[in-house]
């Protein structure tokens, strides 16, 4: 993304015997939302065509709006076609096809007005957006379609289409060609944690792997006067209250997190999958939850027991969100409530997704019982604050050689639930038909999970661009 923000090459369509000031009015205005809500774009000159307005018509305007589209290749994240009448499906689609940006696409159309239907006033672009979705179906290019099929472009719907467009080409685009951090090797106890690389790498997803023993290496080596490791120490302060009791063994975990942070950095990963148990405790003495959790409020979504498919998903809801995504197991009924479930991990919940500032650093619980609560020392305490969530879930079905997921919305409750680790009652309508879909189709135990509505986002652009099988659960 260019300067860090979405970038969209906007094409307005249009015909020669409609009235050019409505093409105007509507680029103006489109312009203006892009603008506040902080979004780059490329579009032609006003006077680059015979129909004025930046706007196209012919196969000659296409040919030029193809060659400015090509010159940005490397900024253009997706491409806004706005109809503020008919439109000329020719024009469109040269520019669409001969730019070959692969990237993805939204068709906008105006509404008319019942009192203004002249020849002078009129748009027609309700059929118009028929047309030109034809045209795209035609050309085997994938697109995706407003709220409404028309509407005002003064109409709030406009700026929500716009933001949902642009989380579906982050998700798309970052997708097709991201890296994912595997350090160390899966453990013995989680085959549920098996993921295929080359499933993955079929869709732009690079595994990235390190064994356990390089990060080990590199935080011992770590002096303790080393100015990132002091400022580690005071970053974790700030994010976590630290028992006193255990502030000498903070300074080893601290090394193991910079040490993590420094590999991410020098590997140019999106996000990782770090074998959390339980190798690093034993063969180190600390857990790495916090380091987890810091990352995925940096940016970078890490999913613990090296699993890579939740990595995927966690930086799925990521970029669909622009928030911390967390990784949990669906752990435990909540009573008698079957539309209730405690979803729970050991303790690497990102502070931006828990939704408070309660939280306390302590040993692992159930790890901490036979290795030892010094050995185990790292883990994250706290209760999610209530909250609307989305849960997603990719997994490599290798047997069927594809990718599978499943996605949905639920609620995270305030009600108390006594175990430790980081916690969150979570409510989901017809939970027991979404649990018979994960056992059905083979998929894992753990679920990404971010503290915002992003469904509709993730299904736009897994079922149109992504072409992964999808289950939408209602």
């Amino acid at each position: 993304m260019k300067n860090g923000k979405v970038c969209f090459g906007v094409i307005i369509g249009t015909r020669a015997y409609f009235n050019s000031e409505l093409a105007k009015d509507v680029k103006k205005q489109l312009l203006k939302v892009l603008d506040e809500q902080g979004y780059e774009y490329i579009i032609l000159p006003e006077d680059a065509t015979p129909t004025g307005a930046s706007s196209i018509e012919t196969i000659e305007d296409g040919i030029k709006n193809a060659e400015l589209f090509r010159a940005h290749r490397d900024e253009i994240d997706g491409i806004i076609v706005s109809l503020p009448n008919f439109g000329y499906e020719i024009g469109i689609i040269n520019t669409i096809a001969r730019a070959e940006l692969n990237v993805p696409v939204l068709v906008q159309a105006c509404d008319d007005e019942n009192d203004k239907v002249d020849l002078d006033s009129r748009r027609d672009a309700f059929c118009g957006k028929i047309s030109v979705c034809n045209n795209l179906y035609q050309y085997g290019i994938p697109f995706s379609l407003t709220s409404l099929h028309t509407y005002s472009i003064y109409s709030d719907l406009l700026v929500k289409d716009v933001n949902k467009f642009a989380g579906i080409c982050r998700v798309v685009n970052t997708l097709r060609h991201c890296r994912i951090g595997q350090i160390g090797t899966r453990p013995l106890g989680f085959n549920t944690c098996r993921a295929s690389e080359k499933l993955l790498q079929r869709s732009g997803i690079t595994v990235v792997p390190a064994d356990l023993s390089e990060l080990i290496f590199a935080a011992q080596k770590i002096e303790d006067n080393d100015p990132a490791l002091i400022q580690k120490l005071k970053d974790i302060h700030d994010y976590a209250k630290v028992p006193e009791a255990y502030e000498d063994k903070l300074r080893t975990q601290a090394k193991f997190g910079v040490a993590v942070e420094q590999w991410v950095k020098d590997n140019k990963v999106d996000a990782l999958a770090l074998q959390c148990w339980d190798s690093l405790e034993q063969n180190y003495g600390c857990a790495p939850c916090i380091t987890m959790a810091m990352l995925g409020d940096m940016g970078v979504p890490c999913a613990c027991e090296t699993d890579i498919a939740g990595a995927v998903s966690m930086l799925a809801l990521h970029l669909a969100s622009g928030e911390a995504a967390a990784l949990a197991d669906w752990n435990n009924n909540f009573a008698e409530d079957r539309n209730k479930c405690v979803c729970t991990h050991c303790g690497n919940f990102p502070r931006g997704f828990i939704g408070n500032s309660d939280l306390k650093l302590t040993p692992l619980g159930v790890l901490g019982r036979t290795l030892g609560k010094v050995r185990t020392f790292g883990a994250i305490d706290a209760k999610v604050s209530e909250g609307d969530f989305t849960f997603f879930r990719i997994s490599t079905d290798d047997a069927a050689g594809k990718i599978r997921a499943y996605v949905g919305e639920g609620e995270i409750t305030n009600e108390p639930y006594g175990m430790d680790g980081c916690i969150a009652v979570t409510k989901v309508d017809n939970l027991q038909k979404l649990m018979k879909h994960i056992c059905r189709n083979g998929f894992e135990h753990h679920v990404a999970l971010v503290r915002t509505d992003v469904a509709d986002i993730l299904q736009d652009a897994i079922e149109n661009y992504l072409g992964w099988d999808l289950y939408v659960h209602e």
